[in-house]
């Protein structure tokens, strides 16, 4: 599922009626939930965390945009954070699914909007921008409030989107895209704060300023501080103490955990904790984490101990998560600390026992039915396979496949918690053609609308099938180049997951079949049968050569 965080910042942080009014517009939208609100006196400003589907986060946004118009005056308001509108800025940031293109596309789509429908002057700034200029927040709020209208006069400075004329109540708005932040801390056995910053500008991007011999900053030609730069891009750091831990911390903004991620940070700090003679004792998350970057640390600290990381998604948060020390402070509870575990339905099917799924399938319900029974078989066939990989690694025999093995567990991981999304996935396709079906159809026009949902929703409920077809066959490919190499003690547990990775693929077919002949879109027909037979085909093929590898290798 794609996943989209948004950050909007308003101009009131005193009136409770006011902010709840604006984060009740952001709740009432399906497919976006409030993760957090941030209300400061002194700055008299708000800042909200909320995310979801990338179209019910720009609708989200809009309304809370549109509430916060109605509701603010920025002629009277007073604070001491920089701001030049009722609703300052609005950055979207992509979390899952969805990348830094997307998201522009979706900052448009947002800002037209706001510019055209609200007539609230829009500039984009971050990866949004559209000049170099206009990159930097601080260069666009240059000015503030107070110097908007003469700004808006200014031909460099023409809004991206709406009119370039001032409204004093609304003032501006800033939309932009950023990449998620992590408000990170690393834990030291000491008190002393300068121990805690030595390490902070040694790790930082913008490093330390140059000195002499004797002690005194070295500056250029022009005054400015000569720099050594620190170790890590997209970093910064700073060393403080905190009273209430009784400890000093490195504090750490990692502006984008791709670029450096949180494991090498970490393994960083504790190197160069070790040359003061300290220790790195545990470390904590501020706010939320992205799922990706724990899993990535755990992946990290597996293959450092010569073990696949071919585990589930729970294990490398548990691997993570123990390795990082992030319980030491408070516990770690992955399902208020990471982002999509927060934002996940109250009520999937995978978050039901295995019983309570199979009495859901047995009910007289239509749906969950074979779709989704045939995404959970792939699913199986791809855990098995996972178990074999991690039974094949560090055993005696087989070290020259180790590294191959390894590969294999990770990719296989993938397609199985791909396969178990779609457990889900294709349940909704189906109650999405009831809910078309039911749409009006008084009018003509009504006719018409309720026709073209009721082709897309059937396009979707072929299409999710199709997805199961596609990764239970890249499960027979991984499951085939097993079969000759994997710990012979579990080669009968190969050819058990050839089965299941097969009844997936024939399965989620009949699904295509039962819904191809309600499209009336005919090259959409031709090449999902073409693919759909195409698919079946292979798949069938594989299974027999998994099963002759299996009984040749059993007979040894």
């Amino acid at each position: 599922m794609a996943l989209v965080e948004c950050v909007p910042n308003f101009s009131e942080g005193r009136n409770r009626n006011v902010i709840k009014a604006i984060t009740d517009e952001i709740e009432s939208v399906e497919g976006a939930t409030l993760l957090d609100v941030d209300p400061g006196k002194a700055t008299n400003r708000t800042v909200v965390t909320f995310a979801g589907t990338p179209e019910a986060v720009v609708k989200a946004a809009f309304q809370a945009i549109k509430k916060a118009k109605e509701l603010i005056d920025m002629s009277g308001h007073m604070g001491e954070h920089p701001r030049m509108g009722a609703t300052d800025v609005c950055p979207l940031v992509p979390i899952s699914g969805i990348t830094i293109e997307e998201c522009v596309e979706l900052a448009h789509k947002l800002a037209k909007r706001v510019g055209e429908e609200l007539k609230i002057p829009v500039y984009f700034y971050e990866y949004a921008a559209t000049s170099p200029q206009r990159k930097s927040l601080a260069d666009i709020r240059k000015g503030e409030y107070e110097g908007l209208k003469d700004k808006l006069k200014d031909p460099n400075w023409v809004p991206d989107y709406g009119p370039a004329s001032f409204d004093k109540k609304a003032g501006a708005t800033v939309i932009g895209v950023r990449e998620f932040l992590i408000a990170y801390n690393v834990n030291l056995n000491t008190r002393d704060r300068k121990l805690a910053q030595k390490i902070a500008l040694n790790i930082r991007e913008s490093g330390r300023a140059k000195r002499d011999e004797e002690g005194r900053i070295l500056r250029d030609e022009n005054g400015t501080i000569i720099k050594t730069k620190g170790n890590f891009k997209c970093v910064r750091a700073v060393g403080w103490y905190i009273d209430e831990y009784n400890m000093a911390q490195v504090s750490i903004n990692l502006t984008n955990y791709k670029v450096t991620p949180l494991y090498r940070v970490f393994d960083e700090c504790c190197k160069e904790a070790a040359k003061l003679g300290l220790r790195v004792t545990g470390s904590e998350v501020v706010g939320l984490i992205p799922k990706d970057a724990l899993l990535e640390t755990g992946r990290h600290y597996l293959l450092k101990q010569g073990k696949t990381a071919g585990v589930p998604e729970k294990e490398l948060i548990r691997v993570a998560v123990q390795t990082l020390g992030l319980s030491e402070i408070k516990p770690f509870i992955p399902d208020e600390k990471i982002i999509e575990y927060r934002v996940e339905k109250q009520r999937s099917l995978l978050q039901m026992t295995a019983r309570d799924f199979i009495d859901e399938v047995s009910m007289d319900s239509p749906a969950p039915g074979g779709g989704s029974v045939s995404a959970l078989s792939g699913a199986l066939g791809g855990a098995l396979l996972s178990m074999v990989c991690s039974l094949t690694v560090g055993k005696k025999g087989y070290e020259n496949v180790w590294k191959a093995v390894k590969e294999m567990g990770e990719n296989v991981q993938k397609l199985k918690d791909e396969l178990i999304r779609l457990v889900d996935d294709d349940t909704e396709a189906f109650n999405g053609i009831i809910t078309a079906i039911k749409l009006p159809k008084k009018t003509e026009e009504d006719k018409k609308k309720r026709d073209e949902a009721v082709e897309e929703a059937t396009k979707r409920a072929i299409l999710v099938p199709l997805r199961v077809m596609r990764e239970g066959k890249k499960i027979l490919e991984l499951l085939k180049e097993a079969a000759s190499i994997c710990n012979v003690n579990v080669i009968s547990d190969i050819a058990v997951g050839a089965l299941e990775a097969e009844t997936a693929v024939r399965g989620a077919g009949f699904n295509v079949d039962i819904n191809i002949p309600n499209v009336r879109d005919e090259k959409f027909k031709k090449d999902v049968v073409n693919e759909r037979e195409e698919i079946e085909k292979e798949a069938v093929k594989m299974r027999k050569e998994i099963e002759g590898v299996a009984r040749g290798r059993m007979m040894r």
